[in-house]
This record gives C-alpha cells, sequence and structure tokens, in this order.
C-alpha cells in the first residue's frame, strides 16, 4: 500500500512539470528574459520566427509624429523639428540618384544589419506619405495652371 502511495504520489508530482515542459519546449527563459524559438533572448521578449497577432499596439512615447512635414511647409518652420526642410523635387532625385534610397529612410545594407524598428519605420513611412501628399499638391497646382495657360493659348489661336 506504501509503495502505490509513492508511486502514485511522484507521478501526481511529476507530471505537471513534465507537462508544461513538452508544452512550452520552445521557450526559455535567461536573465530574466524569455526567448521563443532562441535560447539567447536580447530584449524581455525575443521571438526567433513568425509571429501572428490580431493586432500590435506601439507606444510612441517620446517620439514625435512627423506633423512637422505639414507644419514646416504651411508655417515656413516646425517648433517640434527646427532642422526638417522639405527638399524640392530637383534635390530629392538627386539625392535618390546618389545613394539609391529616400533621405532619411535607412539603406537596406543598414536594415540588413541592425534590424528593423517598426515604430521608426512606421514614423518614417508616415513623414514619406505626407511628403508626397505635398509634392502631389504642389504638381496639382502646376497642372491647373499650366490647364489655364494652354486654355487662353487655344483661345488666342481661336482669334486669329
Amino acid at each position: 500500500m506504501k509503495k502505490s502511495l509513492l508511486i502514485t504520489l511522484t507521478i501526481l508530482v511529476t507530471l505537471p512539470s513534465f507537462a508544461q515542459r513538452t508544452k512550452l519546449k520552445n521557450v526559455w527563459e535567461n536573465n530574466s528574459k524569455i526567448g521563443i524559438g532562441t535560447k539567447n533572448p536580447d530584449q524581455l521578449l525575443t521571438v526567433k520566427g513568425t509571429i501572428h497577432a490580431q493586432e500590435v499596439l506601439v507606444d510612441l512615447e517620446g517620439v514625435v509624429a512627423p506633423d512637422y512635414v505639414f507644419e514646416s511647409y504651411f508655417e515656413g518652420t516646425s517648433e517640434s523639428q527646427p532642422d526638417y526642410e522639405l527638399k524640392s523635387l530637383e534635390d530629392l532625385g538627386n539625392y535618390v540618384a546618389e545613394n539609391h534610397h529616400l533621405p532619411r529612410v535607412p539603406a537596406a545594407k543598414e536594415l540588413e544589419e541592425e534590424g528593423l524598428s517598426l515604430k521608426k519605420m512606421s514614423l518614417i513611412l508616415l513623414e514619406k506619405i505626407e511628403e508626397l501628399t505635398l509634392y502631389t499638391l504642389q504638381q496639382q497646382l502646376e497642372i491647373e495652371a499650366l490647364k489655364k495657360e494652354v486654355e487662353k493659348l487655344s483661345e488666342q489661336a481661336q482669334e486669329k
């Protein structure tokens, strides 16, 4: 009787720890950091592999949102980013021809070596969208001016 009680107790004590190890075989803890798919986590949570989520929320504490693009364009300067200046399309073209990437966007080699911060890259891409919006608005104004000039020239040609 004592022997079967001892065996039962041993099974009951070891079963939960065995089950958990089997269930979480890809999860490791190292220096209070959790690794999934890696035994050497370098952040609080390090995942080597694909993450599937319905939503990811990134806190922007201490980060300047790219409203400075519009502020700089419409106000002449931005309080949050006084050094920011929208490049002319000509300067932008020269920069891209020389560097093969957009200004303030990391080059492919840099991204390959250092990785990609979703927070930083999202803000950079938003900056580029805002710049594209301004370029589009500028071009539309030029198109409208050219249309008026064509109409004017067309009317003058018809009068002759």
